[in-house]
């Protein structure tokens, strides 16, 4: 590993960006279809399953944003069946983590690595279901159109219950709760040919992308010496430790993705940034230092609502944003194709800069700040001080440290956001089951800075990681939006 040289831009001040609006949250409200049993009593007509279809294949329609952007006029509203299985994607995909601390109702096992990867395949499936029915959008996988009466309800489950069961084992979520929830949902739909056509629109939606992730890498048996990780030394990061009272060695994550088939980008390593800076570099020193001083566990540079920013953003980031963005097409009315458009753009964005970001980690294997600060005297920097004392605020992930995979994931859904809108000012409000606090941005990029911030704040990266991932997520957001979930060509005759 040979970390790159990098010239002075500007001087990094170790104080974070102004923190947007925060409040102190309950438990959120979000929860999957299992606890929802009742979501759909007192439709007992089969036409309140039917869509007003007189415009349907007319492309999308102008809104208040204008052409490209969201639609505010559609007559068609996303009703609770896409969000309901949305969500149940979520809980199927999102581990409860260690005491239910990210939600006891997630039966999943996926890190947010691979979790951002896996709600980018179910939601891909999702909007092809709803653009089979309503139209306006290329699918991302060849789809016939939908039977004029189709039911959403039953094509938007089977798309994600599909979907979901045919990534098992990799999954990791319990079958027989998917089976009950699927098979719950169902049952409180009326019998009819709309259920009918819906279940095989749905069908076919899943089977499409299941077809095309075949092979796709996500059950690999990848080791650390099959990645090739580098001899111990200055720069180098390694696997952590055990942590007393445990004996065990936390799993190292992350190391399928690498390997993985991206969902919409060429391949892994297209947006690869060019680097860490060099350990001898006076940037290299300042980021250190930065984080030396504002990331401690025992910080006294660090404020108490720093600290509420950095411990904000340890939640598990999937559950974070699939509830924000449910919570953003609820805001803004978006119908039922719009809302899949949205959630798919999002996902896939964020799944593919996961895949990317980790493609970098495990390409240049760079320390932690965990290892580098106790390391400081054999980095060659005189303007680096060893403290071999020095513990982060937050449990640090254990896979390499550049670029930051928070700030790949989340830039990646805001610039899919922005290019979804039309503008970057678009409100938005998040929510941390580990803060029990929520965060409201008035523009997207607003949460790029908190994110940025939060990683040094905790003590899990350096500055320029942060940046560096935020750089390549907002590539891969871009290159999503520019190149998938278009318009339709409307041919005039």
């Amino acid at each position: 590993m040979s970390p790159r040289t990098r010239s002075a831009s500007s001087a990094l001040s170790p104080r974070p960006a102004p923190t947007p609006r925060s409040s102190h949250s309950g438990q959120d409200s979000t929860r999957c279809v299992s606890s929802k049993r009742s979501h759909q009593e007192g439709r007992n007509s089969e036409t309140r399953h039917r869509l007003d279809r007189s415009s349907r294949r007319s492309g999308p329609r102008c809104g208040g944003t204008g052409c490209g952007g969201y639609t505010t006029g559609h007559p068609v509203r996303a009703r609770r069946e896409l969000p309901l299985w949305s969500t149940e994607a979520r809980c199927a995909i999102v581990p409860a983590g260690p005491g239910g601390v990210f939600g006891s109702e997630n039966f999943g096992n996926k890190f947010p690595g691979e979790a951002a990867v896996y709600m980018g395949i179910v939601h891909v499936a999702i909007f092809d279901a709803a653009v089979a029915i309503e139209g306006g959008y290329k699918p991302y996988a060849p789809m016939p159109a939908a039977p004029a009466s189709t039911s959403p309800e039953a094509a938007v489950a089977t798309a994600a219950y599909d979907t979901l069961t045919g990534l098992q084992p990799q999954l990791g979520a319990s079958q027989t709760i998917l089976d009950s929830d699927y098979g719950a949902y169902l049952a409180a739909i009326p019998d009819g040919q709309s259920k009918t056509n819906g279940i095989t629109v749905g069908q076919q939606a899943a089977q499409a992308i299941l077809a095309l992730r075949a092979n796709d890498g996500r059950g690999c048996t990848t080791t650390l010496a099959d990645l090739d990780l580098p001899a111990p030394g200055p720069g180098v990061w390694q696997p952590n430790p055990a942590i007393p009272p445990i004996t065990t060695a936390p799993p190292v994550l992350g190391l399928c993705l690498p390997g993985m088939r991206p969902i919409a980008l060429d391949n892994a390593s297209q947006f690869r940034p060019e680097g860490p800076n060099a350990l001898t570099s006076q940037e290299y020193a300042d980021d250190l230092n930065q984080v030396e001083q504002l990331g401690a566990a025992n910080s006294t540079t660090r404020t108490p609502a720093q600290t509420t920013q950095a411990l904000f953003w340890t939640d598990h980031d999937i559950r974070m944003w699939n509830d924000g963005l449910l919570r953003l097409a609820t805001a803004h009315g978006l119908d039922l194709v719009q809302t899949a458009r949205m959630l798919a753009m999002a996902h896939v964005a964020g799944g593919d800069a996961m895949i990317a970001c980790f493609d970098a980690k495990y390409h240049y294997w760079f320390w932690r700040p965990y290892l580098a600060i106790p390391g400081a005297d054999g980095d060659g920097n005189p303007a680096t001080v060893a403290d071999p004392t020095w513990k982060p605020l937050g449990a640090t992930p254990n896979f390499p440290e550049y670029p930051s995979a928070h700030a790949c994931h989340s830039t990646a859904v805001v610039a899919a956001l922005a290019a979804f809108f039309g503008t970057d000012n678009v409100p938005i409000t998040l929510d941390s089951r580990i803060t029990k606090t929520t965060r409201s941005y008035y523009r997207l990029e607003e949460i790029v800075k908190d994110v940025d911030w939060a990683r040094v704040l905790v003590g899990f990266h350096f500055r320029n990681s942060d940046l560096q991932g935020s750089a390549l997520g907002r590539k891969v957001g871009r290159y999503v939006a520019n190149h998938y979930f278009q318009p339709s060509t409307i041919n005039v005759s």
